[in-house]
């Protein structure tokens, strides 16, 4: 999290945080105004209207506090470094968020999300970063799984500071007529989202066990940093959809801020990853023995 991108959410949020020390969700949240948007109401009240009794709470608290376990579980996972064979630790911490995925997909709740949310543009990104910021159950939720304020903010930049990449993810209703792919076989775009950054970890440890020689301590830094945060957008979707199914402690436009971020963390660090951890440039990778 580099000063520049402090800066740049601080400017998203129309914040001025200048001689204060570090930048924080917390200090952040003392500094702006609720503002009220009739808008973001009306989709987080449409998503719950369409999705009313179809989902299972007990399921979605299970693989949600399961999910949270394994965001725990994380620095061991560090700790033990290039796995052992091609599906191991890794795949072990993706388990609970495919059970999560499957009830979720079975539903109809990826759907629902591309018929009631826009695409991501700056207004909605904004204003979605706004209404994140502002939800204290969603800050205390990361809080309880091992998120510090740091982590937590660069979230929060995940999300504010890359509209223009974001802006390349379209709901599979929006695609554009004579694309050169069969848009009927594309995914709704949250479960892209989230399928994506599962499949993603799923492949950490094939990809690691079998480029050992070049992986250095740096690639496995970040193959855990971009874990985390891929599994804190999915816990953040899952505390959302927890909410929808009957605990109720969001409000509508939290519920919409939720829904958005949760994906667009995922969005963002699974494409972080591809280029910091699969892409092992010359520049990146372990020197050789043989030279």
């Amino acid at each position: 999290m580099t000063v520049a991108d402090q800066r740049d959410l601080a400017t998203a949020l129309g914040v001025d945080t200048r001689g204060e020390g570090a930048m924080t969700w917390d200090r952040l949240a003392g500094q702006i105004e609720p503002q009220s948007d009739s808008a973001f109401a009306s989709r987080g009240e449409a998503i719950r209207a369409d999705l009313a009794g179809n989902l299972d709470y007990e399921l979605l608290e299970r693989e949600r506090a399961n999910v949270a376990d394994e965001l725990r579980r994380l620095p061991a996972v560090r700790d033990a470094g290039v796995p052992d064979g091609p599906s191991g630790l890794y795949t072990e911490v993706a388990t609970p968020g495919w059970r999560l995925y499957n009830h979720l997909l079975k539903v109809g709740f990826f759907e629902s999300l591309d018929e009631n949310l826009p695409r991501f543009t700056a207004e909605h990104i904004e204003a979605t970063t706004r209404e994140l910021v502002l939800a204290d159950p969603l800050s205390s939720a990361l809080d309880e799984v091992g998120f510090d304020e740091e982590e937590k903010t660069a979230l929060l930049i995940d999300v504010a500071n890359n509209d223009e990449r974001l802006a390349r993810w379209v709901p599979s209703n929006q695609i554009p007529a004579g694309v050169e792919f069969e848009t009927d076989t594309v995914p709704p775009l949250h479960q892209r989202a989230m399928g994506g950054a599962l499949l993603w970890i799923d492949g950490l440890d094939r990809h690691l066990w079998q480029n050992e020689v070049l992986v250095t301590d740096e690639i496995l830094d970040d193959a855990v940093r971009y874990v985390k945060a891929m599994l804190g957008g999915l816990f953040v979707s899952a505390t959302a959809a927890c909410d929808l199914a009957g605990d109720g402690q969001l409000t509508d436009e939290q519920l919409t801020a939720a829904l958005t971020a949760g994906s667009a963390v995922q969005i963002v660090s699974q494409e972080e990853l591809l280029h910091t951890v699969f892409y092992v440039t010359d520049d990146m990778r372990a020197p050789s023995e043989l030279r």
